[in-house]
């Protein structure tokens, strides 16, 4: 179990540092971009909406999880295809497919790795902002396409989306919340009613870089008021820069959980890197 458990360690620490040294780097190659470009792919690839293709790779390691105080890393793949309906709307898609490393749940369990359970959302959201406000809203879903029991919740739930936020200056803030309910599945799985609340708050400066904060607060409905909430806090930065002629967008970024379910995650370190396709 300790070596498994160093192993992972390891690993989390090797992610956060190749993420780390890419953006360090990134300083002498995005010293030649345009800076008004490079402030406007920032931008855009902090609107969840935005009318671009991107392909964001997220690594979240959840520290201290189970009875035995594991790492657990969950890997995000994540594209975003919008889609023009006409003049004036986009279909912006997300799928949002888990690749987990889960450590023992129960004393006497065993680490699982496989796929979690994919997660599509579709905003229809105006070309416009409206008042000044970008948003989307639309239905978004979960499949059980867990490979192992310990990775999927068992059941097909569905629901509402809503994303909204303003562009001013440098600041880029706004709000993602859904909430889904179970409809089929395996009849031994709990149901579920779950919700995920996730503000954003950034600030761009020149030159690509950025603070960030993002924390992804949920709750869970069905479980008792002392397993309901999980609730971090924190923030990190990042830079977006090009490989080449590739922009990208590299964010490094730690968390720590005010509120938790038992067994939950102490804290939690994120490292992502998006791939940006603009038009």
């Amino acid at each position: 179990m300790s070596a498994r458990r160093d192993g992972c360690g390891r690993l989390a620490l090797r992610f956060a540092l190749a993420i780390s040294i890419g953006l360090a780097s990134s300083f002498a190659v995005a010293q030649e971009e345009p800076g008004k470009s490079t402030a406007d792919l920032a931008k855009a690839a902090q609107n969840p909406v935005a009318d671009m293709i991107s392909l964001p790779f997220q690594n979240n390691f959840n520290f201290n999880v189970g009875p035995h105080k594991q790492l657990q890393n969950v890997l995000n793949i994540q594209p975003v295809i919008p889609i023009t309906l006409n003049k004036d709307w986009n279909l912006i898609t997300r799928w949002i497919t888990p690749v987990i490393s889960q450590p023992a749940l129960t004393v006497n369990g065993e680490r699982e790795f496989g796929l979690g359970d994919i997660n599509p959302s579709f905003f229809f959201s105006p070309k416009q902002p409206t008042h000044g406000i970008i948003w989307g809203i639309g239905p978004t879903f979960v499949f059980p396409t867990g490979t192992d029991k310990t990775l999927t919740a068992g059941k097909y739930s569905a629901g509402p989306a809503f994303v909204a936020l303003a562009i001013e200056g440098p600041w880029v803030v706004g709000v993602l919340v859904n909430n889904v309910w179970s409809f089929a599945g395996k009849s031994n799985r709990s149901a579920v009613n779950a919700m995920t609340l996730q503000p954003f708050v950034n600030y761009n400066f020149h030159g690509g870089w950025y603070l960030t904060s993002s924390p992804i607060i949920t709750a869970d409905w069905e479980a008792g008021h002392g397993d309901r909430w999980t609730v971090p806090i924190g923030g990190g930065f990042g830079r977006v820069f090009k490989i080449g002629h590739q922009p990208v967008n590299a964010q490094l970024a730690a968390y720590y959980n005010v509120a938790k379910p038992s067994g939950g995650a102490d804290w939690q370190l994120r490292a992502q890197l998006q791939f940006l396709f603009p038009k």
